[in-house]
């Protein structure tokens, strides 16, 4: 899933709407991260916050004054577009769309429609190319919250080691006046996604540059993304995996689970035939929840909605308290992935330690 290497393929739903009271003046002074309980108690706040639409008064409140500390990412999020509109849960993110190109042509995610062309030259065994932003685009993100009246800039991005977004990210915040914090969160998805929409609600709940940094760490350390592929060529042309890995897979049948772990994909386990490994995933998945109250999951999908939108509805009919989110993977992650991937991300509280402190929202 590297987002800067060339790859040659083979042939939320939201909590209803609840009024907040008004701030005081010290609610809305910057704030640091509480000392009350964990670094996962506190991040489990904002992820609790996501689902809890502004009112009329408290919309208002924030359109008339923005956060001044602003939160940018990329496309590599996943983070799916009523999350990014007016009222959703990362409203006010700015995400910088990664290049994809197909049959010559760069596609920005986000500003062009990129699954049919993605889906068709998947499937005809098309070059596909992905790359980084520009250290420029960057720039001109930068400097444009700079003028709207930031006081600081969070830029979250996926993995260092899946790709170089993180190096231009650096390079451009050097040439901007305000302060620019460039986190490597070392995951993808919405694994990634879920520490950027708690970062911006940290952020708009006055939360300074610092806190906003440590809340996206935090929830992106204690989150998982495991994801399971018809095929492995596609990752393994991308450089994701090894030769010998994916020969394996091809010859016996064998479906790995890969996951996300300390920023690399690595192979979770092997299991024969597709529908088996499918059903591996979700067993997984409802281990997970078990030490994770209040927990979310995104679901992921690309050429397949249809198969993931049951997968969904399977695990909400047997954990209903579970949130959960179907987002289609972005065309920078499926040019990897390929067609009839499955990626399930989760977020949540780890309550192993005991010291997690309460999960409801202030």
């Amino acid at each position: 899933m590297r987002a800067d290497k060339a790859v040659k393929s083979p042939a939320g739903q939201d909590g209803p709407a609840s009024a907040e009271p008004r701030p005081s003046a010290a609610e809305q002074a910057p704030r640091t991260p509480a000392k009350t309980g964990s670094a996962a108690w506190y991040s489990m706040r904002w992820l609790e916050r996501l689902w809890v639409r502004p009112s009329g008064s408290r919309a208002a409140q924030e359109a008339a004054a923005p956060s001044r500390i602003a939160v940018v990412t990329d496309s590599a999020a996943a983070i799916p577009p009523e999350w990014l509109a007016v009222g959703g849960a990362a409203r006010g993110v700015v995400v910088v769309p990664m290049p994809v190109m197909i049959a010559g042509r760069i596609f920005g995610e986000g500003t062009d429609d990129l699954t049919g062309p993605l889906s068709v030259a998947l499937a005809e065994g098309a070059e596909v190319r992905t790359s980084r932003p520009s250290p420029g685009q960057f720039e001109s993100v930068y400097r444009r919250l700079e003028a709207d009246g930031a006081t600081g800039i969070l830029s979250v991005h996926l993995s260092g080691d899946l790709s170089g977004t993180t190096d231009a990210a650096r390079w451009a915040a050097a040439a901007v006046s305000i302060p620019v914090e460039v986190l490597d969160c070392r995951t993808v998805g919405m694994a990634m996604g879920f520490g950027v929409a708690a970062a911006q609600a940290a952020a708009r709940d006055g939360v300074d540059l610092a806190g906003a940094s440590a809340v996206a760490r935090a929830v992106c350390d204690s989150s998982t993304l495991r994801f399971l592929v018809p095929s492995l060529e596609q990752l393994r042309k991308g450089g994701r995996i090894g030769a010998a890995a994916s020969m394996l897979g091809t010859l016996l049948s064998v479906k790995p689970i890969l996951s996300v772990q300390e920023g690399r994909i690595l192979p979770l386990e092997k299991v024969r035939s597709l529908p088996k490994a499918t059903a591996r995933l979700l067993d997984l998945v409802e281990a997970d929840l078990a030490g994770r109250p209040g927990a979310v999951v995104a679901f992921h999908y690309f050429g397949n909605q249809s198969q993931v939108q049951e997968l969904t509805l399977n695990l909400q009919e047997r954990h209903p308290e579970v949130r959960t989110v179907l987002a289609q993977l972005p065309a920078v992650l499926a040019a990897h992935t390929g067609l009839g991937v499955i990626a399930i991300a989760v977020a949540g509280r780890i309550d192993d330690d005991g010291d997690a402190g309460p999960s409801t929202a202030d």
